[in-house]
């Protein structure tokens, strides 16, 4: 036992030092059944404490997850017999499965580690394809540590090794072995079929009762747009602000206001883009085309990528692009609007919608994130000064930003936080339409 036990440790030293990309060779490896055997039984045991650490410890222990695990087993004992044979050495299959195996207690505490990190940065898709990432590189390394680097069998190896870990990625189940118990864990408010029918009738009755504009008469109408329901400041904000315009800029029956939540589901329409289109299209359809003006406000998490987060358990809702949303309000026949996007990196948002007839307002760049999204609080950083704040003082949306990119600005300064650099396009035939009379600001 003593000698197998110095294998292990031997093993586990050489893939360690194979992913930190240190020197190693193929005799720094002990490749028996019984070491191999050893080594698989060490790296469940470390799966498994991972798994218990993310949870605490205070979840339920899911066997099912097992069989799941253990299916990783004769996927890279295939491909190290692929390998093998494509080298002509099939005397190393049991080499290279132990070098294909030897990284993963070192790839476990990464996961534990960097995943909720790049959350909190704000990057939870970059930790997941930069860790990918890694393993594939660890594995082709592993290939050439044991078996060399001849061509063309390198490069054969290499596609072998590509496709075990896309196998793994992508075909596999994402699975943990400890769950929470369900006793404790909180209901989907979903899930409750008097919730889940009274959905169909909000949005049916928040249609039909968007009135119909009046000829001859510039009116506004407002429609709210909050996609999210991991933090309840977006539908806090979106409440605020649905009062705000019905109270303030008389669109009370002309209003509609989408939000995802767990808490509001009996007072809101859930956000999805169907939704918003729907909506989009029932006020096209009631507005007075060349006439009257929409006020669109979204809040939401965003990505850099562009993408607004779309979360409402345990529906898989799809994410709103810059792109859709454009066509949306094309297909809606809305010709003159003013869009306010709330989210980080919101500024991708300005290029695909800009044109003569809108006005464009992000809370950030195109590069840089946004503040304020914290449990807990009722506004973000842009939506407090811009909704909250500079609309007290004004009528005038152009004017109301740049009191709110000022004060934004002078926030995170105070906060030492990197600036958003909110945005605006303001359209030119947009521009002499709110310099008239009818949209001009109070006069307070």
């Amino acid at each position: 036992m003593k000698f197998h036990l110095q294998a292990l440790y031997r093993n586990l030293v050489a893939g360690a030092r194979l992913a930190l990309f240190l020197p190693v060779r193929a005799f720094d490896y002990r490749a028996s059944p019984a070491d191999y055997a050893l080594l698989l039984a060490f790296n469940f045991l470390v799966w498994i404490a991972a798994a218990a650490i993310r949870t605490g410890a205070a979840g339920e222990f899911d066997s099912a997850a097992i069989a799941i695990y253990f299916g990783s087993v004769p996927l890279v004992l295939v491909t190290a017999l692929i390998v093998a044979r494509i080298y002509g050495e099939r005397e190393r299959l049991l080499l290279i499965a132990t070098a294909l195996t030897a990284s993963d207690p070192l790839f476990e505490l990464v996961v534990l580690v960097l995943p909720p990190l790049a959350e909190l940065a704000g990057y939870p898709r970059l930790a997941v394809l930069a860790i990918l990432a890694w393993i594939w590189v660890v594995s082709l390394r592993a290939v050439v540590v044991c078996a060399g680097t001849r061509r063309p069998q390198v490069l054969k190896g290499a596609l072998a090794v590509t496709a075990m870990v896309a196998v793994g990625f992508f075909a596999f189940p994402r699975t943990d072995v400890w769950v929470e118990p369900a006793e404790e864990r909180e209901p989907d408010p979903l899930a409750g079929e008097q919730v889940f029918h009274l959905q169909g009738q909000l949005i049916e009755r928040a249609l039909a009762a968007i009135a119909p504009g009046k000829p001859g008469v510039r009116e506004l109408y407002f429609v709210g747009f909050a996609p999210d329901a991991s933090q309840d400041v977006f539908v806090k904000e979106m409440r605020f602000v649905r009062r705000l315009f019905d109270e303030r800029f008389g669109t009370a029956g002309r209003s509609i206001a989408l939000a995802s939540s767990r808490d509001a589901l009996e007072e809101f329409p859930i956000a999805s883009v169907t939704n918003l289109a729907r909506a989009l299209t029932r006020v096209g359809e009631r507005m007075n085309a060349d006439e009257d003006l929409l006020f669109l406000f979204i809040t939401a998490h965003g990505s850099r990528d562009h993408r607004l987060s779309a979360v409402q358990p345990p529906l898989e809702l799809a994410s709103l692009t810059p792109t859709a949303l454009g066509r949306l309000l094309q297909d809606a026949g809305i010709k003159w609007r003013v869009i306010v996007v709330s989210a980080c990196y919101s500024g991708g948002f300005i290029e695909p919608l800009r044109d003569a007839n809108s006005v464009v307002i992000t809370a950030s760049s195109a590069e840089r994130t946004s503040f304020g999204c914290e449990p807990g609080r009722d506004f973000t950083y842009f939506g407090e000064a811009y909704f909250r704040d500079a609309l007290a003082r004004t009528r005038s949306f152009v004017q109301a930003f740049d009191i709110a990119k000022a004060a934004v600005g002078k926030q995170e300064a105070a906060e030492r936080l990197e600036a958003s650099l909110p945005q605006m396009w303001v359209g030119p035939a947009i521009a002499a339409r709110l310099k008239q009379p009818a949209d001009a600001p109070d006069k307070e």
